[in-house]
């Protein structure tokens, strides 16, 4: 039964990496989840008081690095709450309208449109804050994936 159950644990811990390309997906919900699972399956005594306080603080640092990355880099290439709103909004539909190059093309072309539409904004500009969206986009996915593997390992470590 442990294979099954560390099967179970390594698969939640899969999706959550996935969840760093496909937003839809909860990432820090599947890896909670696994550790969760650990302690079920087996036991909860290798966790800590100080265990779970570090892993609360790599919860809230996601939550950070996924919003301010794409903060910073859409408002560093020139665009606006528009643009930043219509990357967020590409981001959760690109993956859905063209499979698995949506989910670049999604934020680059939300932020686009919407500073087009909302700004008024000339193309040149507009075209700016798009490329600023893709690259909030990947430096959000590389700072979430470091912070989502250190949460892993410190938990290897834990047990």
């Amino acid at each position: 039964m442990d294979i099954i159950y560390w099967v179970i644990i390594v698969a939640l811990f899969i999706v959550a990496y996935i969840g760093l390309v496909y937003p839809i997906i909860p990432s820090v919900i599947f890896i909670i989840g696994g550790f969760l699972l650990y302690g079920l399956f087996f036991t909860f005594q290798e966790f800590s008081l100080l265990f779970w306080i570090v892993q609360g603080v790599f919860v809230i640092l996601l939550f950070i690095a996924d919003y301010m990355t794409n903060l910073i880099s859409v408002k560093k290439y020139g665009g606006s709450k528009a643009g930043i709103w219509g990357s967020t909004i590409g981001l959760l539909a690109g993956p859905f309208l063209i499979p698995v190059a949506g989910i670049l093309i999604g934020p680059f072309v939300g932020a686009v449109i919407a500073e087009l539409l909302v700004n008024k904004s000339h193309w040149k500009a507009a075209l700016k804050a798009g490329v600023g969206s893709l690259v909030g986009f990947l430096g959000s996915v590389a700072a979430k994936g470091l912070i989502q593997t250190i949460m892993i390992v410190y938990f290897l470590v834990a047990i």
